[in-house]
Formats: structure tokens, C-alpha cells, sequence
């Protein structure tokens, strides 16, 4: 069940999501510049936590569908795929325009910060995004067949997804001051977004192609 052959998929587009620019990297930039290495590593753990909060969250839905009936699962996943290839098509957007994450006016003077503040800003931050758990309602189920125990599957794909974003934010808390004007690169913006578009509507196109069983 947590190994199985939909696994791989989901870590290569899971780790091409992490590291795409947005408001979580942000964060953790100018926390890292705000109160040094500390603070940023500790945003990015809050961060991460709230991705727990969004699969159970998406979970209960998913198995709540389930128990209605294989038809309304199907249902689900198609509206999943319509919403993954509407974000594709919006990152391709943002690839043509090559805008870089407006992070390169940020000044490394870090100062004192209470251990909590971090911590909640990251957590708020992501916990409070509704925009996570529809991607979540929309992305696990491409990952979670029927016959898994959604939950406990949602919950192992949301461990995965911590790990992963979290080896990424951190490595950028380590750079944050040569990885701040690269992340505002165009050129970089420009083909992250790019291959990450091409992901998300290959990965809508084939769920709503695959039949429920």
C-alpha cells in the first residue's frame, strides 16, 4: 500500500511542487533573514506540520465519498483533474510572463524573535490556505485506490509530502542569501513554472482518463 507502483509518481510530482516558488518559500526567506537559521528552520517545520491538518482534512471527505458509492468517487476525481489542469495552465501562465519570486530586496539583518512567532506564522500560514486543501482533495486521490484505507494512505502521502518540502526549505534556509536572487531569477521562474504546468495538466489529464474501479 505505501510503496506501491502510484507511489513514485506522486514523489516526482510532489517534489516538483515543493520546490516551485510561492508563499511558503517566501516565508521561510524572510523569517530566515528576519531571525537567522533558527527561525527559518522552525517556519518550515510549522509549515509543513499544517500539511497533516489538509490530509486528514481531505481524507475524511474522500472516505465520506467512498462510502456513497464508486460513482461518486469517479465524480471526484474528475473534478480533481479539471482543477489540476486549471493550476498547470496557470503555472504555464506564469512561465510565459517569467516573473521571479520578489525576494531578492530582502535584508539578511536578523534580529531576536521569540521561539513561538516562527512557529505560528508558518503554521497559520499554511493551516489557514484553503487553497491546500483543495489541492489536496484534488491530488491525493490520484494516489489512494478504493480499496485503501484513505486515511492512514492520505496521512503516509502527507509524511512523504513533509519530508520532502521540508529538505527543500531547509536547504534554501542554508543558502537563503545566493538562493533568494536565484529563486528571483526569471530565467529559473520561467522553467520551473514551465515544467511544473506540463506535470500538473499530464497528471489532470491522466486521472480523468483512468477509470475508478
Amino acid at each position: 500500500m505505501y510503496f506501491d507502483s502510484q507511489f513514485w509518481p506522486f514523489l516526482v510530482a510532489i517534489t516538483l511542487l515543493s520546490i516551485t516558488p510561492g508563499v511558503d518559500t517566501l516565508l521561510v526567506i524572510r523569517n530566515t533573514a528576519r531571525g537567522g537559521v533558527r527561525d527559518g528552520v522552525l517556519t518550515s517545520l510549522a509549515i509543513c506540520s499544517g500539511l497533516f491538518v489538509h490530509a486528514a482534512v481531505s481524507a475524511l471527505g474522500i472516505s465520506l465519498i467512498l462510502l456513497q458509492s464508486a460513482w461518486a468517487f469517479g465524480a471526484l476525481k474528475l473534478a480533481g483533474a479539471a482543477y489540476l489542469i486549471w493550476l498547470g495552465i496557470n503555472s504555464l501562465m506564469a512561465a510565459r510572463r517569467g516573473q521571479g519570486l520578489p525576494v531578492a530586496g530582502i535584508e539578511e539583518e536578523s534580529r531576536s524573535v521569540p521561539v513561538w512567532r516562527p512557529l505560528r506564522e508558518g503554521l497559520l500560514s499554511n493551516v489557514l490556505n484553503p487553497k491546500t486543501v483543495v489541492f489536496y482533495m484534488a491530488f491525493l486521490p490520484q494516489f489512494i485506490s478504493p480499496s485503501d484505507p484513505a486515511f492512514v494512505k492520505s496521512l503516509w502521502l502527507a509524511g512523504v509530502h513533509f519530508i520532502v518540502a521540508n529538505l527543500w526549505q531547509i536547504g534554501v534556509v542554508l543558502m537563503v542569501g545566493s538562493a533568494s536572487r536565484w529563486l528571483a531569477s526569471p530565467a529559473f521562474s520561467r522553467w520551473l513554472n514551465g515544467v511544473t504546468g506540463g506535470v500538473l495538466i499530464g497528471f489532470g489529464v491522466k486521472l480523468a482518463l483512468t477509470r475508478s474501479p
